[in-house]
């Protein structure tokens, strides 16, 4: 991949790290609302204000009147000084219609410098962006539950054009869906339950179609249960699971041959690694992503059912080197004393350092790695009357190496509320002291 987009892919990756690698337009991912922020980012169950467009937009039908919020924040303070997040978000109550809402979202990825194909080729400097827009509609089915749909457009802006032989802007233009539940009081009055499915669309693609990835489609679950439920004292526990709906593989042997493809999309093999991306019973071996309406169910199994022995070389075989990176080629796949490590070549030279076993790696994956793909959302939030609030959370990613506690406090008065909500987390992680201000009135 050429240089022109390093620095703004490299902000995209961190934006969330555990799906970095499979999704595209993740910026979709980062969670408006200092009030949730400072809840471990729980809000599925809550949803009951303009943030709802986001969260839930199920959560929009309970409500009545009309409301405009806002959020700002500098995003990732510790990788750079010049990234900026907010979020406007509006809601409006029609009689015997339901309520209409939406939000717009725009991340600046700030100034980035444009390098050509040569190291010293410096080409100057570009600004990146990305923006959503969203329009939400919510009606209540009964009393006590209701449905929501949002229409999103997104549009990113990398680059303005490729670099060296890339032709076009690195630019793209899309659109999605997202869907959501609410049900309040299900099994006892205390407890509500929420569901969302956003970011349902086709895959996103900038410069090279072929290259496209698919969008962040996530379905997320909520609980909320009121411990504490009176005129003076509220408290109450929120809970979010959120598992990514992207069904991502990288280069694997699915038939067990030990190389990787070796057979074009008709069915002619050579048996040359590199030599065809499917296998020869029509398996796409080399790295790619299945279609949304498809990952929907696979997402669930990719990590662990399916899928061979992968690749981590790069070399298209599986395997070919023994323990002491000595080459066993001429010996047959699957035959004793065939090589279970694939090398990672520096300067052409395979040494125990650079070794990486590849033979039996299909085998060796479980459902315990599909449930590390898993992010858990943890809250509380205390209400003093309906002016003064105190919150706390936890944000558990284990797949993306997150786990922070947050904080945060809420002040209502006349129709007027202001939330803060903190981010901590080891020193050094892109995450930590994240602040969130937002602001919200109700009229």
């Amino acid at each position: 991949m050429k240089r022109f987009t390093l620095i703004s892919l490299m902000v995209i990756g961190c934006l969330t790290p555990a799906i970095g690698s499979e999704a595209g337009a993740i910026f979709l991912l980062i969670s408006p609302g200092a009030r949730a922020g400072g809840m471990g980012e729980a809000n599925v169950a809550v949803a009951d204000d303009a943030y709802a467009s986001y969260w839930n937009p199920a959560g929009l039908g309970f409500l009545e009147g009309s409301e405009l919020a806002m959020m700002h924040v500098n995003w990732l303070p510790n990788l750079a000084d010049d990234l900026y997040y907010d979020f406007f978000a509006f809601r409006r109550h029609v009689p015997n219609l339901g309520t209409f809402g939406g939000h717009l979202i725009y991340l600046s990825l700030g100034e980035q410098i444009r390098m050509g194909e040569g190291p010293e080729d410096y080409l100057g400097t570009f600004t990146s962006f990305m923006m959503a827009t969203t329009v939400s509609y919510s009606s209540l089915l009964t009393q006590y539950s209701s449905f929501g749909i949002n229409a999103k457009i997104s549009y990113q802006h990398l680059v303005d054009l490729g670099a060296g032989a890339e032709k076009g802007k690195g630019t793209s233009l899309d659109f999605g869906f997202d869907l959501g539940y609410l049900r309040k009081e299900i099994f006892t009055p205390r407890l509500d339950f929420g569901l969302a499915i956003t970011n349902i669309g086709p895959k996103v693609s900038f410069i090279d179609p072929a290259q496209a990835d698919p969008q962040p489609t996530n379905l997320a679950l909520g609980l909320k249960y009121k411990v504490i439920d009176d005129e003076f004292n509220k408290l109450s526990i929120v809970y979010d699971v959120n598992k990514l709906l992207v069904a991502s593989y990288p280069d694997m042997d699915w038939d067990g041959d030990g190389i990787i493809g070796g057979c074009d999309d008709e069915g002619h093999c050579s048996g040359t690694p590199g030599n065809g991306e499917y296998n020869q019973d029509g398996d796409k071996e080399t790295a790619h992503t299945d279609p949304v309406y498809i990952a929907i169910f696979t997402s669930w199994i990719d990590d662990w059912l399916l899928g061979g022995d992968t690749d981590f070389s790069g070399d298209g075989k599986i395997g070919g080197y023994d323990s002491e990176g000595m080459p066993t080629d001429t010996i047959s796949f699957g035959q004793p004393g065939y090589g279970q490590y694939g090398c990672e070549e520096s300067e052409n030279i395979c040494s125990e350092e650079n070794l990486v076993k590849e033979v039996g790696t299909g085998e060796s994956r479980g459902i315990k790695d599909e449930l590390n793909k898993l992010v858990h959302n943890f809250g509380m939030e205390y209400w003093y009357s309906e002016y003064f609030a105190l919150r706390a959370g936890y944000y558990l990613d284990q797949s993306g190496k997150i786990s922070n506690p947050t904080f945060g406090v809420g002040l209502r008065f006349s129709g007027y509320g202001f939330d803060f909500g903190y981010t901590s987390g080891e020193p050094g992680h892109p995450l930590t002291n994240t602040m969130r201000f937002s602001l919200n009135w109700e009229f």
